[in-house]
């Protein structure tokens, strides 16, 4: 059965795409989210054509706050952001995101009336129209940490993500050159493991002058 046309703006949960926590250990999306519910008996409210909320390749405005985030044309003024990936269920659980996000949208579950006023828990992985990408290499404020990222160590044990050019208060130490299924297959520059997840888990980073 068709789902019927959801109403016009869903509370989301947004990650913040600031910094970014990975655990490390020394070689020989983490984020705070702002947690809205959705009004008893209120569905999520849309405006593109297909019957999900913020399916693959519709686009979000940035809303007035934080969760609250309205789906628009691409073409329409407000635009502000793409999907480039849509899951249901939990994000810990859920596959990963591409490596091109630059935030992810966390959509909470709302239990309408009927079928179409429901809409089951998930996330959204969203690429920025226009720039800045946090989520590009070396930018340091994305929801992934891909080829080409820069950390620093925060503690023993545990690094944060930053930008490779050094304008933030705290300057890249590593860069990750690599990620590998194991250890072992890191090269022999490697000075820092970092978790990253997805098919190859593990970042191979070396340290900066």
């Amino acid at each position: 059965m068709r789902r019927g046309a959801l109403p016009k703006a869903l509370l989301v949960c947004a990650v913040l795409v600031g910094m970014y926590t990975l655990s490390a250990c020394q070689g020989a999306g983490r984020g705070e989210a702002a947690a809205v519910a959705a009004p008893a008996g209120a569905g999520p409210t849309r405006s593109g054509q297909g019957p999900v909320f913020l399916e693959a390749e519709e686009c979000a405005s940035r809303g007035r706050a934080a969760a609250a985030i309205e789906e628009v044309p691409c073409a329409g003024p407000a635009a502000a952001a793409r999907v480039l990936a849509r899951f249901n269920g939990p994000l810990a659980k859920g596959p990963r995101c591409p490596s091109a996000t630059d935030y992810v949208l966390h959509i909470t579950a709302v239990d309408g009336v009927s079928e179409e006023d429901s809409a089951p828990e998930g996330y959204a992985c969203m690429r920025n129209l226009r720039p800045p990408h946090p989520g590009d290499p070396g930018m340091g404020g994305g929801p992934l940490t891909v080829v080409g990222d820069c950390v620093y160590t925060e503690r023993r044990g545990v690094v944060k993500e930053t930008a490779c050019d050094g304008s933030p208060a705290r300057p890249p130490e590593y860069l990750v050159t690599r990620t590998v299924r194991t250890r072992a297959d890191c090269p022999p520059s490697t000075a820092l493991y970092v978790q990253v997840g997805g098919g190859t888990p593990i970042g191979c980073a070396r340290r900066l002058a």
